[in-house]
């Protein structure tokens, strides 16, 4: 189909030389790939991170052998005389560097390597050895012949970007290229290249071009490519051919491309070397169940990790470079995802093998940290650390090691109770630490920042509350029965839910209740028997896993434990079975593996009642992620992961694992719910955050972590937005981290007022511009592409935006307070009291922080303090301030008076403000007409609230709504309840002149439509405001003012006691005494 010799080649400077054993000699000098690790990868299916990058001669390879075009694609090595020379070694821009040899004789080439071949050389603030070169015929071409594509990866789909001059010079390709979007799952078609990107192309190029950017996107998509870019692409009448390639590919896609690319080499960062210990961990990852990484960063450093999870090893990079350990970070890694004793061992070992090769005269620190595990066994893996201890115990202590550890989770008092011992019998200093001490504490201890304690952790929780303290044996709750599967008639009786035709699909903002019942596909019995001890603990009525879905065995019964007795829950060897029979479950729990997720997911979106589905497994394609995103938006379908621990929501369903065991949920005080939302990327994390948010708050409403793939089924502004729209939310904490563009979405939403609750943002992974070499951290989306897209950029977009930045995750918990003194400094509502006063936000702005728990537009802080100011007196004579004058004159002091005045507060006086705002929204929006809602009120003998004035008429106005009306009026969005209840006063006041809207009447139709209207409430939550009472705060805090006023003439008139005249005062008399 159009082109000669496709066979791969290793393109090593064979091609081109005259004599075999010129070409021997060259291909050994030039040895571009180290052949013994090619040979030597393990088989096994490995657990990679996606978007890896490839070297440019295996991208090659790849084009040359699969794409399928009727363009003539030219790759003839054979009578090559004149040759082009270049490192491949993912150096960036080498025309404009000088690291291109072009137009050479084999000759010329042998002098071009000369001054370069295993030489140093800098790229930016790289540094590297040259030592990987590529050799290609030199294409004779004219500069009009150059023509640049690339095609990368979106969440929506698949860009394919072409300009019609290519070359070194292209420039800013994505201000200048056209664009042609394909969306997940569609085809890309020869006219629509021409249509949307050719435009510009000579008529004799295009049918070429066009069959060849065809037939490139097809192989992009069928090798699992994430990235492809030819810079640049030649066309001359001989044929097409690819010069300079720069590529990734999904490296999780191995098991389905193997075939196709064969053993696939992936080279290190420019200025970063491959060590023989990275591929030994890199094997030993491949072979567990579990993620082990190593990246060395500076083998003669003297600050070493050793940390567990994807999230909290980044969140200790950060920390010591932050703390100035930069150059001194001799390495990052992560363990994870429960590994055994042994592995631990084997990791450990590397580490401590690796930090005692080389003494420091400073002596080195090794951190062993991690966040609180949710369900890796602490105590297995310290034990394997412990072992690597005692064999590495005399090197330990000829380096000066000093040890830091903190760590949390399953079993870690005894993890910490082992680490402790091996310390006290070997004599190297290992300290100590568990949940009680912040996270990354430990790591200004060991760089001397902060003091060392001397006490011992703080005793640990555990999860004695369980069991019932009277000794009986039954449950708590007399509702639980004996056994789940019992309830089996009832549910089955239940309808299923039913999506409406037509109607938009419309995701779920609340996910999960109470009464949310879940399928766990997997034979997950650790997880499960987890969920239902945190329902339990929870005081839920019935356990919130209705079934198991495992189709490698038949349907069966599994036992768990629901308190202290047995109970039975399904396990079916079908989902269509599973579903039928539990119409009342909405979540799926999915630990397929990453082979099964995608078909196992796709299955479940066909049945309408599942609304939220969590995918635990990591490693799933990422092409195969798009897809389910893509159904899932079609069907209004909520995906938590993939690569997650899932989510939870105190005192109500916890996803799998999260939250960890049951001390950890008595600790973070799960089993019930706070008012601080979260969302992370890191699962791990995320238990950090439950227990930071416990300790500086009343604790967590609800958490998600989303996961660390590059797509997650669900992004952070689809929880954030939820929060907001959730009334019993009142912060909401996001912790983001490198990688991506998701974070400027809360930007904007902040920007324009939709997310108006204080945001608590921090992202992790700000060590990432410190370093030299691109590093690939523990996430597969973990990584920037671009500047914007950097930890420290979206930091600095966040708080420009207004959400609430730390300084670093150290500081993280001093700002996640509400209203909390205990931190360094005073909290209203997220807002420290220093920025209160510095945003000159007034008496207003800080009414609206403690009662609305949110910053109000500039116009309604004003109009508040418009309300107080008028409502702070009426003068002496009226009920509230008579009462208090008269308690002052008593001789009662200032407490006393006031509450005797404001006791007066009600619907007769001052208390009109939140019946009349009932009364009015109530007519408004049942579209009742004024003349219909008076003439009801009417009949039913109900005064209208609001209406009436004893003194003031339409011939004598209230000059204080006369103001406040002005104001409104100029500066309020919409004022549709305040014009009603206008058009109400116009019928009033035609039957008597003093039935006006009063000022308590307008400051409560007001203050609806600034609720509804500001853009900072939900309609829901701005209803609620007014059904509990908010609006008569405004008259109670405003008249407080004047009754204090009141109070202070009397003493300061030395007032003696008040008696009231008799005349004024009406009674009845018994009968005989009034004759």
């Amino acid at each position: 189909m159009g082109y000669e010799d496709k066979t791969p080649r290793k393109l090593s400077g064979t091609s081109g030389i005259h004599s075999l054993q010129e070409r021997s000699n060259i291909a050994e000098k030039i040895h571009i790939y180290n052949r013994k690790r090619l040979l030597e990868r393990p088989k096994e299916e490995e657990k990679v991170m996606s978007a890896k990058a490839i070297s440019e001669q295996t991208g090659k390879e790849f084009l040359y052998k699969h794409i399928c075009t009727s363009a003539a694609v030219q790759n003839r090595f054979r009578y090559a005389n004149r040759l082009v020379v270049k490192p491949d070694q993912l150096i960036k821009r080498r025309g404009k560097l000088g690291l291109v040899g072009v137009n050479l004789d084999l000759k010329g080439v042998r002098e071009w390597l000369k001054s370069r071949f295993m030489k140093e050389t800098t790229v930016g603030k790289a540094k590297g050895v040259l030592k990987n070169f590529l050799i290609e015929p030199f294409v004779p071409h004219k500069q009009e012949e150059e023509f640049y594509v690339c095609i990368y990866a979106t969440r929506e789909g698949d860009y394919v970007l072409f300009h019609h001059e290519g070359g070194v010079d292209v420039g800013d390709v994505d201000a200048k290229a056209k664009k042609l979007l394909i969306g997940v799952d569609e085809k890309i078609s020869e006219d629509s290249v021409k249509k949307e990107l050719l435009t510009h192309v000579p008529k004799d190029k295009k049918g070429a071009l066009a069959s060849f950017v065809v037939g490139l996107f097809n192989l992009y998509e069928d090798l699992f490519f994430t990235y492809l870019e030819i810079n640049p692409l030649v066309v001359t009448k001989d044929g097409v051919y690819v010069l300079d390639m720069a590529a990734k590919i999904d490296a999780t896609a191995d098991y389905i491309c193997k075939a196709k690319w064969g053993d696939v080499e992936f080279p290190p960062p420019f200025g970063r070397e491959a060590y023989p210990e990275e591929a030994y961990i890199a094997d030993l990852d491949a072979k567990s169940g579990a993620s082990l990484k190593l990246t060395l960063l500076n083998p003669r450093g003297r600050i070493w990790t050793m940390v567990a999870g994807g999230g909290a090893s980044v969140v200790y990079s950060d920390t010591i470079c932050d703390l100035g350990g930069v150059n001194e970070l001799a390495n990052y890694g992560e363990y994870s995802g429960a590994p055994s004793e042994q592995q631990t061992y084997d990791y450990a070992k590397t580490i401590l093998s690796l930090m005692t090769r080389e003494k420091h005269p400073d002596g080195k620190v090794l951190i062993i940290g991690g966040s609180i595990a949710n369900f890796t066994n602490v105590a297995a893996t310290f034990k394997g650390i412990v072992r690597a201890i005692r064999d590495y115990q005399v090197p330990l202590k000829e380096h000066e090691v000093t040890i830091f550890v903190r760590r949390g989770g399953p079993n870690y008092q005894e993890g910490l109770r082992v680490m402790g011992e091996v310390g006290k019998t070997t004599g190297i200093p290992i300290h100590v630490f568990g949940t009680e001490t912040h996270m990354t504490a430990i790591v200004g201890m060991a760089l001397g920042h902060r003091p060392i304690p001397n006490q011992p952790p703080v005793a640990a929780h555990t999860a004695n509350f369980l069991l019932n303290s009277s000794g009986s044996t039954s449950t708590p709750v007399s509702s639980r029965t004996a056994s789940f599967s019992e309830n089996r008639a009832r549910l089955e009786g239940s309808p299923a839910k039913k999506v409406k035709t037509g109607a938009p699909i419309v995701k779920a903002t609340n996910l999960f209740s109470k009464h949310t019942k879940s399928i766990v596909w997997g034979m997950q019995t650790r997880a499960v028997q987890g969920m239902l001890d945190f329902d339990y603990v929870c005081s839920r009525d019935e356990p919130s896993v209705a079934a198991m879905v495992y189709p490698f065995t038949g349907d069966h019964k599994q036992k768990y434990y629901w308190g202290h007795k047995e109970i039975l829950i399904p396990v079916y060897k079908n989902m269509s079975d599973a579903m039928k029979k539990h119409p009342d479950v909405d979540v799926l729990i999915n630990f397929a593996s990453l082979r099964s997720a995608f078909d196992s997911t796709m299955e479940t979106m066909q049945y309408p009642q599942i609304h939220t589905i969590a995918i635990i497994a990591e490693g799933i394609p990422e092409a195969h992620t798009r897809k389910i995103i893509k159904v899932a938006d079609e069907k209004g379908v909520t995906i938590i992961g993939p690569a997650t621990v899932g989510g939870i929501k105190p005192g109500c369903f916890k996803i799998g694992n999260t939250g960890g065991m049951l001390d950890n949920i008595l600790a973070s005080k799960l089993y019930r719910p706070g008012s601080v939302a979260y969302v992370s990327r890191s699962g791990g994390m995320s238990n950090e955050l439950n227990n930071i948010i416990s300790r500086t708050t009343d604790g967590v409403f609800e958490g998600v972590a989303i996961g660390g793939d590059r797509y997650p089924g669900s992004v952070f502004t689809d929880h954030v937005l939820r929060y907001q729209d959730t009334p019993g939310v009142k912060m909401i904490v996001v912790l983001g981290e490198i990688g991506g563009t998701e974070e400027y979405k809360i930007c904007e939403a902040i920007k324009q007022g939709r997310i108006t609750k204080p945001v608590v943002c921090w992202c992790i992974g700000t060590c990432a511009t410190m370093f030299s070499s691109e590093v690939q951290f523990g996430h597969a989306g973990a990584c920037a592409s671009q500047a914007s897209e950097t930890a420290v950029a979206k930091n600095m977009a966040l708080k420009e935006a207004g959400a609430f930045v730390p300084k670093s995750f150290d500081e993280l918990g001093e700002i996640i307070n509400i209203c909390d003194e205990r931190g360094q400094e005073l909290i209203y509502a997220g807002m420290p009291i220093t920025e209160v006063f510095k945003s000159e936000i007034g008496l207003g702005g800080t009414l609206g922080l403690l009662w609305f728990q949110r910053r109000l537009p500039r116009y309604a802080c004003q109009f508040i303090e418009m309300c107080l100011m008028v409502t702070a007196d009426h003068g002496p004579a009226v009920s509230g301030a008579h009462n208090t004058i008269v308690c002052a004159r008593a001789g009662k002091d200032l407490i006393s008076s006031l509450t005797s005045g404001l006791l007066t507060i009600g619907d007769r006086f001052g208390g009109a403000l939140d019946a009349a705002a009932k009364q009015f929204s109530k007519a408004f929006d049942s579209s009742m007409l004024p003349m219909e809602f008076v003439n009801k009120m009417k009949k039913d003998g109900k005064l209208i609230m609001g209406i009436g004035h004893r003194v003031k008429s339409i011939n004598n106005p209230d000059m204080r709504v006369q103001i406040l009306k002005d104001f409104v009026k100029q500066h309020f969005p919409s004022t549709q309840l305040l014009d009603y209840a206008l058009d109400v006063e116009k019928i009033t006041t035609s039957k008597k002149p003093n039935l006006i809207l009063n000022v308590d009447g307008f400051i409560g139709v007001a203050f609806v439509d600034l609720l509804r209207t500001c853009g900072g409430f939900t309609r829901d939550e701005a209803d609620e405001f007014v059904e509990i009472g908010a609006l008569n705060g405004i008259f109670v805090l405003g008249r407080s003012m004047g009754f204090i006023g009141h109070y202070l003439d009397q003493k300061r008139l030395k007032q003696g006691l008040y008696r009231h005249p008799w005349d004024d005062i009406s009674y009845v008399l018994p009968e005989h005494m009034s004759m």
